[in-house]
């Protein structure tokens, strides 16, 4: 019995700190230390100490001394995850093409629609924009991509700040996605594909152009 509530802690200490991570609580540098994590969640040492493990064997959480710190990207990691991010999501929009029901095609439209009114908070854009993106991925209907793309959203909790942050991004993100959602709407496999991957790619050229203009300002 002690062995299964140490599970369920286990489960519920790592969730937490990985939502933190997301929720931007703990950012890239930021120092994890297992006593004040166990304090802020109300759970012991034990399942804090095997989730921190965790978290550092997947990538999250990086060494620095013989602390544990929030991980970050250098601009190879961060080429890579966007080409593996792209293909991936063009794969999920295409099955949405193919797979989708009206009822999800719906609730898809309508998250465009809501976001509407949320342009000029880019953390507000934020959150919409990651549950639209995994509205899709469960429209492709396909579990095995719906894993592979919830590790590489995880990973996407790494980057400091978001693309839609930068001047007019939320709106051009809107446009984008309102494409991706008529494709699918259509089943246009090969359209929805497409607007898909030149979404990603806009959102990559714009989160460059924004780490090239703050090398210059540190510079």
């Amino acid at each position: 019995m002690r062995l299964r509530k140490e599970r369920v802690m286990q489960k519920d200490a790592y969730t937490l700190i990985l939502e933190a991570i997301d929720a931007g609580t703990y950012r890239p540098g930021d120092r994890l230390v297992e006593s004040e994590l166990a304090e802020r969640f109300g759970v012991s040492r034990t399942p804090v100490r095997e989730a921190l493990q965790r978290l550092e064997t997947q990538s999250m959480l990086a060494r620095d001394g013989r602390s544990l710190i929030v991980a970050s990207l250098d601009h190879n990691q961060l080429a890579e995850l966007y080409t593996v991010r792209a293909e991936l999501e063009a794969l999920a929009a295409r099955l949405a093409a193919k797979h989708a029901a009206p009822e999800e095609v719906r609730v898809l439209q309508d998250m465009i629609d809501e976001d509407r009114n949320q342009l000029g908070d880019p953390i507000a854009m934020s959150r919409s924009n990651k549950l639209f993106h995994r509205q899709i991925h469960l429209a492709s209907h396909n579990r095995y991509l719906v894993q592979q793309l919830d590790l590489v959203h995880r990973s996407m909790a790494l980057l400091a700040t978001t693309s839609l942050a930068a001047e007019g991004r939320g709106t051009a993100a809107l446009k984008e996605h309102q494409a991706i959602v008529d494709a699918i709407r259509e089943q246009d496999e090969d359209g929805a594909a497409a607007a898909l991957r030149r979404h990603i790619s806009e959102a990559f050229v714009t989160r460059l152009k924004s780490d090239a203009a703050k090398s210059r300002i540190d510079y």
